[in-house]
C-alpha cells in the first residue's frame, strides 16, 4: 500500500485547544502524513480561540468542560453528523488517542465496518485517581481502558518504560513504541539567556534543576517538591517553569514544606 492510499481518521480529546505534549505529538505525525501524501481528518473537541493552529482538517465533536478543570473538555458522543462525516471521508485506519467515551464509540465504528484501529497512549489516565483521592476507582479505570486496548490492532507507547508497565498490565499483545526525539530548534542552548536568569536570582553557573510541564498534581508535583527540597539542603537552586501563557506562581507543600512555583511560557531559556 502507498501512503497516498492511506486515510487516517485520527480521534483526540485535545488536539489543539490547550497546548500540551501530547498534541504537540499529534499535530506533527498528522504534518508528516499529509507531506506524505496520506489523507488524514481529525476528530476532536474545538473552542473559539484555540491555543495554536490545527495542522489538518479538524472536524469538531461534541464536549463538555471537565468539573474543577474547566480548560480541557471531555468528549462525550459521535453524532450524526459526525458519522456522516465519516462516512463520507471512508478511513481505511483509524487512529485513537485517548481512553474517552468517544475513543471507544470511534473504535466500535470501526470494528464494525473491518477498518484497522490503532491507539496511542500519551497519558496513563488510570492514575490520575491516586491524585485526586480517588483510589478506589483506579482498577476500574484500568479495565475501561484493557478493554479499548484489547480492540485495537496496536498500541503505541512514547518510551519502553511505558510499554513495560502496559505489558504487565495486558493491554495489548502488540505494543510498541512510537519514538518522537527532541526539537533542537527549541530546546537549543542559543536560546539560553544569562538576563533572564539573573532577574530571577540565578548565577551564570548556578546548576538549575527544571521542571518542564503543566503545574498539576497529576505531572508528580508532589515528587519534584520533595527533590528540590533535597536539593536545597544541598545549596542547589531550582526554577520550575511551567507551560502557562502568563507568568505566575503557585504554591504547593510536600511533607509539610510550601514550595513556590513559577509558571512561565515559552520555557527553554534558563539552561
Amino acid at each position: 500500500m502507498k501512503p497516498t492510499d492511506l486515510r487516517v481518521a485520527l480521534f483526540s480529546g485535545n488536539y489543539n485547544y490547550v497546548r500540551d505534549g501530547a498534541n504537540q505529538a499529534l499535530n506533527r505525525l498528522v504534518g508528516y502524513l499529509l507531506r506524505q501524501g496520506v489523507q488524514v481528518r481529525v476528530y476532536s473537541p474545538t473552542v473559539d480561540e484555540p491555543a495554536f493552529p490545527a495542522t489538518g482538517d479538524l472536524v469538531d465533536i461534541p464536549a463538555l468542560p471537565i468539573p474543577g478543570r474547566s480548560e480541557y473538555r471531555l468528549p462525550v458522543s459521535l453524532p450524526a453528523r459526525v458519522r456522516r462525516d465519516l462516512g463520507e471521508f471512508n478511513p481505511n485506519v483509524v487512529h485513537i488517542s485517548s481512553p474517552d467515551f468517544v475513543g471507544h464509540r470511534a473504535v466500535t465504528w470501526a470494528r464494525r465496518r473491518g477498518i484497522a484501529v490503532v491507539a496511542s497512549v500519551h497519558t496513563r489516565f488510570d492514575t490520575y485517581c491516586a491524585y485526586y483521592g480517588l483510589e478506589f476507582l483506579e482498577p476500574l479505570a484500568r479495565g475501561i481502558m484493557r478493554r479499548l486496548y484489547h480492540r485495537c490492532e496496536v498500541v503505541m507507547v512514547p518510551a519502553e518504560s511505558t510499554a513495560a508497565i502496559l505489558r504487565a498490565q495486558r493491554m495489548n499483545r502488540d505494543i510498541t513504541i512510537w519514538t518522537r526525539g527532541i526539537d533542537r530548534e527549541q530546546f537549543n542552548p542559543e536560546r539560553r539567556d544569562l538576563e533572564w536568569r539573573r532577574s530571577l536570582g540565578i548565577g551564570d553557573d548556578d546548576v538549575v534543576v527544571c521542571f518542564l510541564g503543566r503545574v498539576v498534581m497529576e505531572k508528580g508535583l508532589d515528587v519534584f517538591a520533595d527533590t528540590i527540597h533535597l536539593l536545597e539542603e544541598r545549596g542547589v537552586k531550582h526554577h520550575a517553569p511551567g507551560s502557562s501563557s502568563s507568568c505566575r506562581t503557585r504554591s504547593s507543600s510536600a511533607n509539610g514544606q510550601a514550595t513556590t512555583w513559577r509558571a512561565c511560557s515559552p520555557v527553554p531559556t534558563f539552561c
